[in-house]
């Protein structure tokens, strides 16, 4: 019985000396990130995302992409006219959204399935909901399909200002 009392009280031992250290690690941590929420710009981690004219409204038709880029020339994406009006929508009906042409799993280049709405990857064959904000649908991606974020002004013209995930591949979403 002695031998089991003093195993239990080992035991005991190790597991307050690491919640204790637990603890530490966590109020450390908690520092550190009030530290970083501070110098950040904006109060958060969001980058300076540039406003880009992607095209005007007349260029659209309705399930025919458009090739873009956002928010550099190594960014490939597209927009899409959908007909019908669709969360993150713009545009005077709500139908036009822009997406990220580059597959969130491996970074295999996307194409559009028109008849499906989707997004598609030939890689390993995850599929991308473009009514749906880019919602993962099917296959090995982890995440949703990073969506742009989009305004339109008085003369149709569509302007990309962010981007609402990390694009595959990168750190940050804006480079340099």
């Amino acid at each position: 019985m002695t031998r089991c009392r003093l195993m239990v009280e080992v035991g005991r031992r190790q597991f307050l000396r690491g919640s204790l250290t637990t603890a530490t690690a966590a109020a450390a941590a908690a520092a550190v990130g009030r530290g970083a929420e501070a110098a950040a710009p904006r109060g958060g981690a969001v980058p300076d995302y540039p406003r880009v004219r992607l095209a005007n409204v007349r260029d659209l038709r309705i399930d025919e992409p458009l090739e873009v880029a956002y928010p550099d020339e190594d960014a490939p994406g597209v927009l899409l006219k959908l007909g019908k009006r669709v969360p993150g929508g713009v545009g005077p009906d709500g139908d036009i959204v822009g997406f990220t042409t580059i597959c969130p799993h491996k970074g295999f280049p996307l194409h559009y399935v028109k008849e499906e709405r989707t997004l598609d990857c030939p890689g390993h064959y995850s599929r991308f909901d473009v009514e749906a904000g880019g919602q993962q649908v099917w296959g090995h991606a982890t995440m949703n399909l990073p969506q742009y974020e989009l305004e339109v002004d008085e003369k149709g013209d569509i302007y990309a200002v962010g981007v609402d995930e990390l694009l595959y591949g990168r750190l940050s979403n804006v480079l340099g």
